[in-house]
């Protein structure tokens, strides 16, 4: 069997950054403390990204890349069934690239690139979630008056872009650690569904209460 071919630097790099800023928080990660937990020199590290901005932008890349590609599947999205998945899809992405979130605010006064790119994600996100609801209308399972649709689908990215800040407020010493993220997933994708439960026809409203039950189960079960 071949070997597989060391990962670059650049790569490891960027893999510790994106663990440290999620543990820690992006202020308070150095590029030293970055190096350090790579036992490599800081000089190495700044070879590869001469500044900590420049590592913060090829992460928010990376991530802005995986987020185009999952918006595509609102697509699909039929039934409830399918929404359930394509959100708790869309929170597991924004676990993994957390520390945007988490520190949203410090990261938009401090880097002019994501100040203007993060627009751009918010339309994108709204756009879907329009995409999301015009798949649920079609298919008869949505009752909603076109002028609330908008207004429905940017309450819904309210929820998915300060649903883990919310998370953090509520227990700021555990709330963004890994061995609660199943559940922090699950309450976000919860709360955001439920913001067009009042449109939905009585069957998918019925099926979004037992989903949203079992969530209940398995969120208690965790907790225990």
């Amino acid at each position: 069997m071949a070997k597989k071919a060391p990962r670059r630097t650049a790569e490891r790099i960027l893999e510790a950054a994106l663990d440290l800023f999620n543990r820690f928080g992006e202020p308070n990660v150095s590029t030293t403390l970055v190096a350090g937990e790579l036992n490599i020199s800081p000089g190495n590290l700044y070879y590869h990204y001469p500044a900590k901005d420049e590592l913060i932008n090829r992460l928010y890349s990376q991530y802005e890349a995986e987020l185009d590609e999952l918006l595509h599947a609102s697509e699909g999205v039929h039934d409830v069934e399918d929404a359930w998945f394509f959100m708790h899809s869309l929170f597991e992405l924004l676990w993994r690239y957390r520390f945007l979130y988490r520190d949203l605010n410090d990261l938009l006064s401090n880097n002019r690139h994501l100040e203007t790119q993060f627009q751009l994600v918010l339309q994108k996100k709204a756009a879907a979630i329009r995409t999301l609801l015009a798949g649920l209308d079609a298919a008869g399972h949505l009752g909603i008056d076109p002028r609330e649709v908008d207004t429905l689908a940017q309450s819904m990215v309210v929820v998915l872009t300060y649903w883990l800040s919310y998370e953090y407020v509520r227990n700021p010493r555990e709330a963004l650690e890994p061995a609660h993220a199943q559940s922090a997933l699950m309450r976000g994708a919860h709360h955001t569904l439920h913001l067009m439960a009042p449109y939905l026809a009585p069957e998918q409203r019925r099926h979004l209460l037992t989903l949203s039950s079992a969530y209940e189960r398995d969120d208690l079960a965790l907790a225990a």
